[in-house]
C-alpha cells in the first residue's frame, strides 16, 4: 500500500465553548499566562472545576444506557483506511479491541503535536468524560501526569506492561518512577543518504560520520543536508539531539518543576549551536531551511540535488510506497541508504532523537477499567507488528522485532531497535512546553544562531519564563 504524508486537521471543534475556556486555550497555545508556570499548573484543577459545565457540551457520546463506547483520541496516521476502504493503523486497532462489554471508536486529533496537546488539555481541564483513551507524544507525558489528567495504572499491570519494552520507549512512558502511560510505538531518527552522493564525496558510510563531515560532503557535491528547523517542536528535537550527542542536556533535575537546572549554556550547547550555524549558513542548507519539517526533508532527499537527511522511520516505507504509486523512481529508491544518526563530536556516540506514541487513560473516563483493558489490547506485540506494517512506525516492544514479516519489510529493522535503545529522549518535564517556546524564541531562525551568544541567551530566557518573569 502506498503511504502518504498528509498535513491536515481532522479534529472536530465544539462551537459552544465558554469564554473562560477560550481564554485558557489561548494561553495554553501561546504557552503563557499570568503568573509563574508553577502557579499555572497548580491552577489547572481549579480551572477544570470552573469549566465543568462545558464538559457536557464537549462530550461526544455521554449519557447512553447501552453498551459503552470508549473514545480514543488519536494522532493522525499516514492513512486511516487503505485503497479498498479497510481500516488501518490506529483505526484498525480500535476495531480489534472492542469486546462484548464495550466498543472502541477513534476521534482524530490535529496534525501538529502542539495542537494535539492543546485540544486534549482543554477537554481534560474541563473534566470531559468523553475522552477515555488518548495517543500522547512522550514529551507531554510528564505534563499530563503532573496535572492529574492521567488515571493511575495499578502496579501489577504496570509491571506487565513494562516487560519487554525498549529502554528508550519505557523512559518516555515513565514519570516520577511510575509507568503512567502504555507504550504503543517508538520512533527514532536515522541518517538517510543518497549512496551516489556519499560515494562521490568519499565517505565511508559503514562507519559513524559526523555532522561536519556530511555538511562538508554536501557542499563538495552540490547537494543538501535536510533537517527539521521550522519554529516548532521538531527543531527542538534536533537541538536536543545535538546537545545530548555532545554529552550535555537542555535541562536536568526536571522533577523540581520550574526550579529545574538549566544546562543549555554549556560546551555541549555551543557545539550544537556551531553545527546549526554552519549548516544554516552553508550551500548545503535547503532553501526552505527555516521552515523545514519532516515532509520537506523527505522530499528534499528525493530531489536531484538531495544528499543527506535526518528523519524518522517513515522514510523507507513512504519511499517504497512511492515506487508502487509512481511518485518515486526505482533508481532513486535504490540510491537511498541509511546509517546511524550523525555524531555531534567525532568519536562520541550519537544520541538519536526518540519519539512515538503512548496510550494515556483519562482520569475523567467513565470507564477507566475498560479503558485499561483496551490499552492492553491495543499495545500487544502482535498489534504493534501490524501497526508497523501499516504505518512505518516501529514497535516499542522488543519481541515485535523478531517478526519475520517485519524483518523482511524493513531491512534496517535492527538499526531501528538499536537507535531506540541508544536514543536521547527530550527532557521529561511538566514545563516542557514552556521550555520549547523559550528555546525557539532564541534559536530560530537557524541562520541567526551564534555559538558565542545563543546558548547563554536561551538559558537566561528559559529561567525567566519558568520563574514567571518573562512571557513567550
Amino acid at each position: 500500500m502506498a503511504k502518504t504524508i498528509r498535513a491536515r486537521d481532522g479534529s472536530q471543534q465544539p462551537s459552544d465553548l465558554r469564554d473562560a475556556e477560550k481564554s485558557w486555550v489561548k494561553r495554553a497555545t501561546a504557552g503563557l499566562s499570568v503568573g509563574s508556570p508553577g502557579r499555572r499548573l497548580r491552577r489547572t484543577a481549579a480551572i477544570g472545576l470552573a469549566m465543568a459545565l462545558s464538559a457536557a457540551a464537549l462530550a461526544a457520546c455521554g449519557g447512553g444506557s447501552g453498551k459503552p463506547v470508549l473514545t480514543w483520541y488519536i494522532n493522525p496516521d499516514p492513512a486511516q483506511y487503505d485503497a479498498d476502504g479497510n481500516p488501518v493503523g490506529q483505526t484498525w486497532l480500535a476495531s480489534q479491541c472492542g469486546t462484548d462489554q464495550y466498543d472502541v471508536q477513534v476521534q482524530l486529533l490535529p496534525q501538529q503535536a502542539t495542537q494535539q496537546r492543546v485540544q486534549l488539555e482543554r477537554r481534560l481541564a474541563a473534566h470531559d468524560s468523553s475522552i477515555d483513551l488518548m495517543s500522547l507524544d512522550p514529551p507531554f507525558t510528564a505534563e499530563f501526569a503532573d496535572a492529574g489528567f492521567l488515571a493511575p495504572i495499578p502496579e501489577t499491570d504496570a509491571q506487565a506492561l513494562s516487560s519487554g519494552v525498549l529502554a528508550g520507549a519505557l523512559e518516555g512512558a515513565t514519570w516520577d518512577g511510575k509507568l503512567v502511560v502504555v507504550p504503543l510505538w517508538a520512533n527514532t531518527q536515522l541518517l538517510w543518504f543518497r549512496k551516489s552522493v556519499a560515494e562521490k564525496a568519499g565517505l565511508d558510510m559503514t562507519q559513524p560520520v559526523t555532522w561536519d563531515q556530511i555538511i562538508d560532503a554536501a557542499e563538495q557535491t552540490g547537494s543538501t543536508v535536510e533537517v527539521q528547523a521550522d519554529k516548532y517542536e521538531g527543531y527542538v528535537v534536533w537541538i536536543n539531539a545535538l546537545i545530548q550527542g555532545a554529552g550535555g542536556d537542555i535541562v536536568s533535575d526536571t522533577t523540581a518543576g520550574p526550579d529545574a537546572k538549566i544546562d543549555i549554556n554549556s560546551p555541549a550547547g555551543k557545539d550544537a549551536a556551531t553545527i546549526i550555524s554552519k549548516l544554516a549558513n552553508s550551500s548545503a542548507a535547503d532553501p526552505q531551511f527555516s521552515t523545514s519539517n519532516e515532509g520537506t526533508a523527505y522530499n528534499g532527499l528525493l530531489l536531484p540535488n538531495g544528499g543527506f537527511e535526518v528523519n524518522w522511520t517513515f522514510v523507507y516505507s513512504t519511499a517504497n510506497g512511492g515506487v508502487t504509486g509512481g511518485t518515486v523512481t526505482k533508481d532513486t529508491f535504490d540510491d537511498i541508504g541509511w546509517t546511524t544518526y550523525p555524531e555531534t563530536v567525532a568519536g562520541e556516540p550519537a544520541k538519536p532523537p526518540i519519539g512515538g506514541i503512548n496510550i494515556g487513560i483519562s482520569a475523567y473516563s467513565s470507564h477507566p477499567d475498560f479503558a485499561l483493558e483496551a490499552a492492553k489490547c491495543i499495545t500487544t506485540a502482535e498489534h504493534q507488528v501490524k501497526y508497523a506494517e501499516d504505518t512505518g512506525n516501529m514497535p516499542s516492544n522488543e519481541a515485535a522485532y523478531d517478526n519475520a514479516d517485519l524483518q523482511k519489510a524493513y531491512p534496517m529493522l535492527d538499526l531501528f531497535k538499536q537507535s531506540i535503545n541508544d536514543a536521547g529522549p527530550r527532557p521529561l518535564s511538566g514545563y516542557w512546553s514552556y521550555i520549547v517556546g523559550a528555546i525557539l524564541a532564541k534559536w530560530h531562525p537557524g541562520n541567526s544562531v551564534n555559538p558565542d551568544t545563543t546558548p547563554a541567551a536561551s538559558a537566561d530566557f528559559i529561567s525567566q519564563v519558568l520563574a514567571g518573569k518573562a512571557l513567550l
